[in-house]
């Protein structure tokens, strides 16, 4: 097996927030361009792409690109670290050179979006869409209710979850909400669907973000000087096409066996990870996340973030940018959080956590439909 070292070399985000002045075709070109300037690069140096919604293709075509590889696989907010894993493959098969692995979403605006239509015929159109469940704030709420009720978690530590997450965001000015909050404000916030309270749920936004995906060697010889970040492991898994198919309601499958195969590639244990993402539409997903990749027990989540664990000077700082809760979410999110593990491996995060080596992202897509892992580091493997 050709174990290539591969490398993020380049990683930029767009402005975030409402952008009705951008299309996502222009918010994937702008973070394009700004990913590229990062790592010291240019179009012509690109010969792969990736992009979820929108055919690769036409996103080359529209960068003046034309690719010897391309991957559109589009699972959901996870795709992103999908990407990356594929790319990692496609480099190391030869079959390219740098990827840029890019997303744009005008989740907010909705300025040349795509039609997403779920067609009556699906098993989602026959067996859930009928009965109401047709938007994520109603399609979680199942999974979570038998959560809290089999693990004892309370809700009040449900909003924990985000309280946490505010101690990362508060202050920033990218963040869409990024004041500090209380238990009290968590659960006087209005109800959307029980038990998700409105801060329980991710914000709507428009932005965009890229990596410049190539080998380490390629990457140490840029004339960009920032510290490459390195990928140790990664995995892909996937649960069930809806939640009333999953085997357990309580616990993500698709979790445990991305993180099982990322662990196992990287070599590393759990006590290495310095920092965390995980992906966080609602607030019940860091708690799955937690159990489900192994760092706490069963039903030990809520108490584990109750206690400041994962707030900043706690032991696993996690969702350091305050997620997609605060943060941003465009309707898929994880860009983001490998935007986030990547400025703190480069010491440039908006609240930097000391001595970071190591980190670990966490993704899904849909509802828990799609899992991906990534091991991340600044130290050369």
């Amino acid at each position: 097996m050709n174990r290539m070292k591969i490398a993020i070399a380049g990683a930029a985000e767009t402005d975030l927030g409402a952008l009705p002045h951008m299309s996502e075709l222009d918010l994937r070109a702008d973070a394009a361009y700004r990913a590229l300037a990062d790592a010291g690069l240019t179009i012509a140096d690109v010969d792969g792409i990736t992009s979820a919604t929108e055919s690769p293709i036409d996103v080359a075509h529209y960068l003046g690109i034309t690719p010897s590889w391309y991957d559109g696989t589009s699972v959901g907010g996870c795709s992103f670290l999908v990407h990356v894993r594929h790319a990692a493959a496609a480099i190391r098969a030869g079959l390219c050179t740098t990827v840029l692995v890019l997303h744009g979403e005008s989740g907010r605006s909705q300025v040349g979006r795509p039609p997403r239509v779920r067609p009556a015929s699906s098993m989602l159109g026959q067996f859930e869409l009928p009965y109401g469940a047709f938007a994520p704030p109603n399609m979680f709420t199942l999974p979570v209710m038998r959560y809290l009720k089999d693990t004892g978690t309370t809700h009040e530590q449900l909003a924990e979850v985000v309280v946490a997450q505010s101690h990362w965001a508060a202050g920033n000015p990218r963040a869409s909400r990024n004041k500090l909050l209380t238990v009290q404000d968590v659960m006087a916030s209005p109800l959307i669907a029980y038990p998700f309270h409105k801060l329980e749920c991710c914000v709507v936004t428009d932005g965009g973000g890229a990596l410049v995906i190539t080998s380490a060697d390629r990457a140490r010889n840029l004339r960009n000087a920032k510290r490459p970040v390195y990928l140790l492991g990664s995995g892909e898994a996937c649960d069930s096409p809806m939640v009333s198919l999953m085997d357990d309601m309580t616990s993500s499958k698709g979790f445990k066996r991305a993180s099982k195969q990322a662990f196992e590639e990287s070599g590393i244990k759990h006590a290495d990870v310095d920092h965390l993402m995980i992906y966080d539409a609602f607030a019940h997903l860091p708690l799955y996340g937690l159990e489900d990749l192994g760092f706490v027990g069963r039903g030990e989540a809520g108490a584990f973030i109750q206690a400041g664990h994962t707030r900043p000077g706690g032991k696993l700082p996690l969702n350091t940018n305050g997620g997609g809760i605060l943060y941003t979410h465009t309707g898929m999110y994880g860009m983001f959080a490998i935007l986030e593990a990547v400025r703190q491996l480069r010491g440039e995060a908006y609240k930097q956590v000391d001595g970071v080596k190591t980190s670990l992202v966490q993704g899904v897509g849909g509802m828990f439909t799609a899992a991906a892992t990534l091991v991340l580091s600044n130290q050369e493997p």
